[in-house]
């Protein structure tokens, strides 16, 4: 049976226990991007829930100053969604419990990741080998926890072994209130394209709440997958990187058909200077250097001498040198577009 197209007056919230996603465009959770002020950023450019990055169930780690950030989620708009992580079902709870002490309104537990790192502890997308412990895992968390517990996987663990429908029963069975997929196996990786027949497919066979992810880099391309899966929302995750904008682009399409004008030069140069600030804030001088050189160099992606930017602002050790030279850098873009015209 081919699903609905996607309906705006229909499809435009989804429900996650109390909670309303509206609009149903998420960012996905990103070790090492989706911090704070990334999430505050998405979510106030159209991101109806933005997801922390992974805390491990490690509790020896959580008194760290990374996992401290982790949990931090002050002023920031909820639903407050934090992804936990690891393999024993009984730490998995408590770290559940811990999260939920410290803010968390949703936990997701992360079945996904395909890193090594991960991988190689049976945590991630690794878990999708053992059904068993899956069921074990997801059953410990929901009886731990009064929030709605979530769960992202992958499509399997190979392509010989995608077993994401029988991972979804399981979660449906086990109390989950939303599932999100990644239209890949553990063994792609990020390699090729994302499928989303297995998404698809699991949508069809469940009555919870299914979330597509992978590959959604477009306005066209959410209302494409949201047309072919049928899913209740969708999940961006790299796309957004350098590119915040593409969640009210994406909610302008979905609602209108139409499409938005990509931001100014100045917007891009404002609105990078403005996560850069809270970067800073948030970090301190020294990390928030370091953590706002990735994300300049994604907000500079494809201008012109973007390259030789990005290699001399990699080199600068303080938030003020990095701010002059955006300034000049932009400057410099600006009077060439005035001479263009």
């Amino acid at each position: 049976m081919r699903p609905l197209a996607y309906d705006r007056k229909l499809n435009r919230a989804m429900q996650i226990g109390p909670h309303k996603i509206e609009p149903n465009v998420i960012l996905a959770p990103m070790a090492g991007v989706t911090d704070r002020p990334f999430r505050k950023l998405c979510k106030s450019l159209g991101a109806g829930m933005a997801i922390s990055e992974m805390v491990s169930s490690n509790s020896l780690l959580w008194k760290s100053d990374k996992t401290l950030r982790r949990i931090d989620h002050e002023g920031e708009p909820g639903p407050i969604s934090v992804q936990i992580a690891g393999a024993d079902p009984n730490m998995m709870a408590e770290a559940a419990r811990f999260n939920v002490d410290h803010g968390a309104q949703i936990i997701d537990i992360n079945m996904g990741c395909p890193a090594k790192k991960v991988c190689n502890v049976m945590a991630g997308s690794a878990l999708l080998q053992d059904e068993l412990l899956v069921g074990r895992i997801l059953e410990a968390i929901v009886g731990a926890v009064e929030v709605p517990v979530t769960l992202k996987i992958r499509t399997g663990w190979d392509p010989d072994n995608r077993n994401a429908l029988n991972i979804a029963r399981i979660a449906e069975t086990s109390g989950i209130q939303a599932l999100a997929i990644h239209g890949r196996t553990r063994a792609d990786a990020y390699r090729g394209d994302a499928e989303y027949a297995t998404i698809s497919q699991v949508k069809q066979n469940v009555s919870i709440p299914v979330i597509a992810n992978g590959d959604i880099d477009s306005p066209a391309k959410a209302k494409f997958v949201l047309d072919s899966t049928g899913a209740d929302a969708i999940m961006i995750g790299r796309a957004a990187q350098g590119n915040p904008w593409i969640f009210r682009e994406v909610v302008h399409y979905l609602e209108t058909g139409t499409t938005m004008d990509k931001p100014s030069l100045e917007e891009v140069r404002t609105t990078l200077l403005g996560h850069l600030h809270n970067l800073y804030e948030f970090y301190g001088e020294f990390s928030g250097v370091r953590v706002a050189r990735k994300h300049i160099s994604w907000y500079s992606k494809g201008q012109r001498h973007g390259g030789a930017f990005r290699q001399a602002v990699n080199q600068v050790e303080s938030s003020a040198e990095q701010i002059q030279m955006i300034n000049d850098f932009f400057d410099e873009l600006s009077a060439q577009e005035g001479l263009a015209a």
